[in-house]
């Protein structure tokens, strides 16, 4: 008998989304068909942009893990001592030397970019440098659960605002339509309106 009696609550909520997106109701007029077609549409679209969302933090996450994947890891030794103070708009310099890829030392300059390490560092300090494929010194690259940190949060950040969009637009498309209702319902009501008055 619960079983019976919860199948038979659940039932006439289902049959009145349906009814409000197929159904044939005769006392339906056009904007209400309107109104449901927006909403699939909107569904629909909120869906594409869930699974683009997707697709896009997974492409960040990829590109990141390709940039890492070519840069290798070697020991700079600072030939000059660091900066003291160094900042993401005023980056530090320091002058060291490391090892290329044939072996060979090669000379050059480090940033607070490229080796953090070399902030406050002394001349004969030896810091991790990343170099790319051309052996110039690189920033080095995140950790994997930044990667992927910077993916969900590119593809949370794209369904926030893809909802965002699709929210607004409903409420639009709906005051659109609820005036086009109110005047469908006045004209309506002065035609009809003087009959029920003169009846009584």
């Amino acid at each position: 008998m619960i079983v019976t009696g919860t199948a038979h609550r659940v039932g006439p909520r289902v049959s009145g989304l349906a009814r409000l997106l197929a159904g044939r109701n005769p006392l339906r007029r056009s904007y209400d068909r309107i109104e449901g077609a927006v909403l699939v549409m909107l569904v629909a679209a909120f869906l594409i942009a869930v699974a683009g969302a997707s697709v896009l933090g997974g492409h960040i996450y990829g590109t990141q893990q390709a940039k890492a994947a070519r840069l290798h890891m070697t020991v700079a030794t600072l030939t000059q001592p660091g900066p003291t103070i160094a900042g993401q708009l005023q980056p530090g310099h320091a002058r060291a030397r490391w090892a290329a890829a044939n072996g060979r030392q090669r000379p050059g300059v480090l940033t607070s970019v490229t080796a953090p390490d070399i902030v406050g560092a002394p001349a004969g300090t030896r810091v991790p440098v990343w170099l790319n494929h051309s052996g110039q010194p690189d920033a080095p690259p995140p950790s994997q659960a930044l990667m992927l940190f910077y993916g969900l949060l590119t593809a949370i950040s794209a369904v926030a605002c893809a909802t965002v969009g699709l929210v607004i637009s409903y409420a639009v498309c709906r005051l659109v339509i609820d005036r086009r209702r109110l005047a469908a319902w006045e004209s309506a009501w002065a035609l009809t309106g003087p009959r029920w008055t003169s009846r009584r």
